[in-house]
């Protein structure tokens, strides 16, 4: 990549996290978007794998996280690395696709949030496989700056994910098809745990996981007043995914 693409893109980064903060600022904390907040949203469609609200504080993480990687990826010392060209515009067109995706969600054009998420989540997984993210030996710093903010990202995007779809079809008026809202909210839960042990035992990617812990607990606080059969899979779902992330920190220590 050339200086100047490089300077370009390095600028475009930047910008596109800004712009996606402050359109999420306006979305969470007022009503200027749609005339309700994104919680507000999600309250008026309630399902059994929503997570308490303290949950969704995880954005103020991710933020911070990717300013972090931001402002690294913009460093002077940072101009010769290889993730440049590995990221390239896959971190705008997120960043886009984010912003999309929430004009899309407060304006309750839920079926389309769909889609712009499952396009997000596709372009995250995509700048992880690029990264190489839990397989690569990089740096400590571009570890924290780079890896790590995109694990995260990644990882409450997973969950972000089915909550969307369980919502718009709460919204939608869905059956189920005959089968009980805890059944298919335990099925889902169970896909979300084999999906994040997948990750950690192939990339062992230890962000990635505290981030499920963190959404799946959440739930299970949300439906622990219940005491059905969600609340008790979702603490089993977080015992197994610590019991992983144990093993693979011991791992690592015997090395």
């Amino acid at each position: 990549m050339s200086k100047t693409n490089l300077a370009i893109l390095k600028g475009a980064n930047i910008i596109a996290f800004v712009l996606t903060v402050l359109v999420n600022g306006l979305a969470g904390s007022t009503t200027i978007l749609g005339g309700k907040t994104t919680a507000e949203i999600s309250d008026a469609n309630p399902t059994l794998i929503t997570p308490a609200g303290y949950v969704f504080s995880i954005w103020g993480i991710i933020y911070i996280l990717l300013g972090i990687f931001s402002v690294f990826q913009a460093l002077p010392s940072q101009r010769e690395r290889e993730y440049h060209e590995r990221i390239g515009w896959l971190f705008v067109l997120s960043s886009m696709l984010n912003i999309v995706w929430l004009f899309l969600w407060q304006f309750e054009y839920l079926v389309l949030s769909v889609v712009v998420m499952f396009l997000l989540l596709a372009t995250l997984i995509a700048i992880y496989l690029r990264l190489n993210i839990g397989k690569s030996a990089v740096p400590l710093s571009e570890k924290l700056a780079v890896h790590t903010p995109f694990s995260v990202y990644l990882g409450w995007i997973t969950i972000a994910s089915i909550a969307n779809v369980a919502v718009t079809l709460v919204s939608v008026g869905w059956d189920g098809f005959g089968i009980s809202r805890e059944i298919w909210a335990v099925l889902i839960i169970i896909a979300a745990l084999l999906i994040t042990l997948l990750v950690i035992a192939i990339r062992k990617d230890l962000a990635y996981g505290l981030i499920i812990i963190w959404a799946l607990l959440g739930i299970a606080m949300k439906q622990s007043e219940n005491q059905n059969i969600v609340a008790a899979t979702e603490i089993n779902s977080v015992i197994i995914v610590i019991a992983l992330i144990l093993a693979v920190l011991i791992s690592r220590l015997k090395k």
